[in-house]
This record gives C-alpha cells, structure tokens and sequence, in this order.
C-alpha cells in the first residue's frame, strides 16, 4: 500500500528540555512529539510510579458509590459485577471478584452472552440477578446508556453503581452514581482510563475508605498490587492512550506480570508462547488478549472469568486449553468472512473516490464483525462497516480512520439506525435491511465531507531524521525508556537516507531480512511483511524504521525493524511536516 512519510519539524524547545533534563537531544524531541515539554513531566513519563496516580475520590460520583459499597458490607448484602464480553470488561470483572472476595464480601457476576443479549444491561439478566437475591449491582466496561435497565433494578429492590469509560449519550442523566470520567462535571484529570482501570479506582477508593474506618485492624488488608496484572492486560487490549495515569497503570503492570502471573494469566501466556519474564504491550495485546476474548466472541464468555480468578494450576491450564480451541475456531470465522469480502472487492473494486466500505452477508457471525473490519481497515486505509443480516436486521461493526469520527457520524445518522454506540476510531450499531443502501449512501456522503484523498493514504509520522551510526546500543537502551509503547505512545518511529543493502533475504513468513550500511556503520535489519521489496542487495534506499535491542543467549546488539523503504533515487514519499 502506498504511504507518505511526515517528518515532524525539529522542535524549538528541544535543546532546553535536553539541557534542563539532563537528555540527548533525540530524546528530548521524542518526549515533545508524545506532549511533553517540561523538566519535571519528562521524569513522570520516564520513570512512572504509583505514587503518580490520582486520588480515586477525584472521580465524580466516586465518594458516593464507595459509601454504597460500605453500606451493602456492612449489612452483609450480596453484590453482582455486571461485565463486558471483551478483555477490557472480563479483567474488570474479574478484578473486583477478587477484591470483593478477598474482603469476605457475599459477590458473584454476570457476563451477557454477546450473540444471544448483546452488549450492556438487559432486562432479562436484570430480573435474574434480583432472583438470585442480589442487592446491589456494579457494573464495569458497561452501563453508561443502560437508564430503563437501572431503573428496573431499582424497581425490583436493588442498588446500581456503574463504571464505564465509554461516551456519554446524548441527553445523559445519572440515575444513580455514574463514575465514568468523561463526564463533564468530573474534575479528575484524565478522560482515557479503561474499564479495568475504572474497576482498579474503585478497590482503591473502597479500601481506603475501610481503611479510614480502622476495618483492617482484625483483617487481613488486600494489596491492589496483585491485581495490576489484570489492569496491564484490560487496559493494553482495550487500546486506549498509554499516557499519564494508564502509563503508570501499564507499567506497574507488566512489572508485575514479568514476576508474578497468575494461575490464569500463566497459562493463557503458555499456549500463546509468551515468556512472562519478556512480556510486552505487544504480547499482550495480540497473543494473550484475542485468546481471552474468543469464548466472549463465539458466545459465552464465563469461562474466562474462571480463567482469570481461579487459584488453581491445573483448572487454569484446563481452561486456557479449551481457549485455545475457541480462538483457532474463531480464527476460522473471522478468516473465512474475511475472503467472503476481498472476492467481493475482487469482482467490483473499489472506486479511487469512495471513502467507506460497507460489507453485509446473511448470518455471518457477530462476535468476529470487529477484528474482520480492523483487517480491512489495515489493508484498505478508510472507515469499514461489516454487518451481520438475521431476521431483517443488519447489525455489526464498524472501524475508522483519524479524521473521520465514526461515532460522531452515527450520531448524525441516527434517523436510519435502531441503536448504535461506541468511540472515535470503532463502534457497534444495527439498523433495518431496508436502510442499508440508504445509511451506506448517506454515510459516504459525510466521509466526502470529512476526509480528503490525501486522508485515505496510511501516513507514517516519522519523529526525526537520524544517521546509523547514532543508533548504537547505549542509545537505544535509552530509547527503551519510552515503553511502554501503544496508542498516543508508538515506538520512535525514525528515518535514515541513502542507506545501502549489503544483503537482502526472505525469511519465516513473507519477512525481508537484511543487512545494511551507512558511513561504515552496519546494523541488521528486519522488516514484517516487506518481502516484496526483495532483491535489494546492492541498491541504495531511504528507511524508515524503529531501532530495537536484538536480545539472544545473553549478548546484544542493535536492529533495526524496517516499516517502509524507498529507493533513494526515485520519488521520494517524504514530506515536511
């Protein structure tokens, strides 16, 4: 796929955060690229802590629902988590089944099958709940547009607290305490926390309270440590900004996976070949995650919820196995959907002015509609829609671009929608087969709108021009410092020109492998699925790539993972930013 290469300018004030920082200048315009610009900040971001986190009392609506839950403790009443499907929700989930347990505290939860109740609170799983004598109900990743099924609850004799990170609706009045922190009347400094963060301010804001009551006297004091393995994995699979308080959060949680995992997570991390002691957002987000989200996607997601609170090896390693089994077949799903809809682009096309793609099929199966438009989004560089038809309803996933947000677009399509929700760059939505052709004309008429051609070509934002031979060891173990890396937090993406290949290859799946070399320095290179580029031996290129330590039997040495090349003597796809 064609790209562009935007070299960001150098920044003004990159010499005196080098100076006041004690950092080479390469790492000071890194840190202004990702927002920060003074001394003080620079050392939060590098060397993010605990201590670093917000009171959770900041949240809005936090001190009312932390005085519920103490309430329903006291009086022994039995408390139900309400989660979400996906990794985000199911960490969450398990997260305060654990806190609560370890408190002595009567819990259980509750999981909405995705094919058979969809997402959030319904009223029939609100009605079986109050069967099963619960008091109260919390939920997490969920609840924010669920008002008939909060009244409910309250009609039938229980409490609700909802936590959720999602967009607040149009028109939105809490019927009970809401902490969500994109709230408007909320001060708390940070609007991107995941579900499983929210969860995570949530134990702390009840411990702290019990603490303040002197209950931990007589009893054993939960350690919130143990449960930041749950957050780094929520939060990393939910792709929300790694920055400020989720930095912190996901940095204390890797820690904490690369020494102690549990029973759960290890044996997800097992048959995903993940090393704990080497793990990584990466790791995590497309290893660990798609297994831990399979079972919620093909149906039922219970089983992860025992997955991830069971304290027994062997139940873990069981369960893990029958997840492994789910992801494959969910794998064959998603793939088979997938070449449904490139055949379809095959026969037709796509015409160089279209700015969305809209795919349906008759049952085609919901739970992988998501990942099957991330693909086309990742191919095809423009806002995807895939959409399931069953008993005239067209229903799915929809994925997009920077420049094009898709909620904002539902929002002003919501005359030929039953439903929709979700954020920026991804949401669900279902509507009646008999709008289709309507919705998808109006929808590509408000991407014309929005999106200029120049949009629908994958940019690489290059952070700096460097030479090869400022990219030695000691540099880029500095660079390391930057992890861990994901969205609004991408790893230093560098260029280097006139750049000559000693030698190229072809290795494992479609990889080009290379070595290369530039005023007598030489480094290996790699670079994923660039083995069209192969042969390239001898020519001169321009590179645009991510340095990295190539760790193996104890030594190392720097690589270079190449993301796009050019030939240094043909047009060239870099501009000024």
């Amino acid at each position: 796929m064609k790209k562009i290469w935007k070299l960001k300018a150098p920044s003004p004030h990159a010499e005196t955060l080098s100076r006041e920082a004690g950092l080479s200048l390469l790492m000071a315009e890194l840190l202004i690229h990702r927002g920060i610009n003074e001394s003080r900040h620079a050392q939060t971001f590098l060397f993010p802590r605990l201590s670093h986190l917000v009171s959770p009392s900041e949240l809005k609506d936090m001190d009312r629902a932390v005085e519920m839950i103490l309430r329903s403790i006291d009086s022994r009443e039995k408390i139900t988590i309400y989660g979400d499907f996906d990794a985000d929700g199911l960490t969450a989930t398990a997260l305060l089944l654990n806190f609560f347990g370890s408190l002595d505290v009567p819990v259980s939860y509750y999981v909405p099958n995705r094919l058979t109740e969809g997402y959030g609170l319904n009223p029939q799983a609100v009605k079986k709940i109050a069967e099963g004598g619960t008091g109260m109900i919390i939920t997490v990743d969920c609840g924010i547009s669920d008002a008939k099924e909060i009244s409910l609850a309250s009609m039938l004799g229980m409490k609700t607290i909802v936590t959720d990170h999602h967009q607040l609706p149009e028109g939105f009045e809490p019927l009970c305490p809401v902490i969500n922190p994109h709230r408007p009347d909320s001060v708390f400094p940070f609007r991107y926390l995941a579900g499983v963060g929210l969860a995570f301010f949530l134990a702390a804001g009840v411990r702290a309270a019990l603490r303040e009551r002197g209950w931990f006297r007589s009893r054993r004091e939960p350690d919130l440590k143990e449960y930041l393995d749950l957050v780094a994995l929520g939060t990393v699979a939910d792709m929300v900004p790694i920055q400020d308080q989720n930095r912190v959060l996901v940095s204390a949680g890797i820690e904490k996976m690369r020494n102690s995992l549990s029973p759960g997570l290890r044996a997800i991390a097992e048959m995903a070949s993940v090393v704990p002691s080497k793990i990584t957002p990466y790791d995590i987000a497309f290893k660990m995650a798609p297994r831990l989200n399979a079972s919620g996607r093909l149906g039922s997601a219970e089983m992860c919820v025992v997955t991830l609170t069971t304290t027994q090896p062997q139940v873990a390693q069981k369960l893990a196995r029958q997840l492994e089994t789910m992801n494959s077949q969910r794998q064959s799903i998603e793939q088979d959907i997938l070449e449904r809809i490139e055949d379809e682009i095959s026969s037709k096309g796509i015409p160089e002015d279209q700015r969305t793609l809209i795919f349906w099929g008759k049952d085609w199966h919901r739970g992988v509609l998501g990942i099957v438009a991330s693909r086309l989004l990742e191919k095809y560089h423009r806002p995807v829609m895939v959409l399931s038809i069953q008993d005239g309803i067209a229903s799915g996933s929809g994925r997009s671009i920077g420049g094009f947000n898709l909620y904002q677009a539902l929002c002003h399509l919501r005359s030929h929608l039953r439903r929709f929700g979700g954020h920026d760059h991804a949401a669900g939505l279902a509507l009646d087969v008999s709008h289709l052709h309507e919705f998808s004309s109006a929808l590509e008429r408000l991407a014309k709108d929005h999106l200029t051609h120049e949009d629908l070509i994958t940019t690489l934002e290059i952070d700096a021009e460097t030479s090869l031979q400022e990219m030695d060891l000691e540099t880029v173990r500095r660079l390391e410092a930057l992890a861990p890396f994901g969205p609004a937090n991408p790893e230093p993406l560098l260029c280097a020109r006139n750049v000559t290949i000693l030698e190229s290859r072809v290795v494992g799946d479609k990889h080009l492998k290379a070595r290369v070399k530039q005023n007598g320095a030489v480094v290996e290179a790699i670079g994923f699925r660039l083995w069209e580029s192969h042969p390239l031996q001898g020519k001169t290129v321009n590179m645009a790539f991510t340095p990295e330590i190539d760790r193996w039997q104890g030594r190392e040495r720097v690589q270079l993972k190449m993301i796009d090349l050019e030939l240094a003597d043909g047009p060239s796809k870099l501009k000024q930013a």
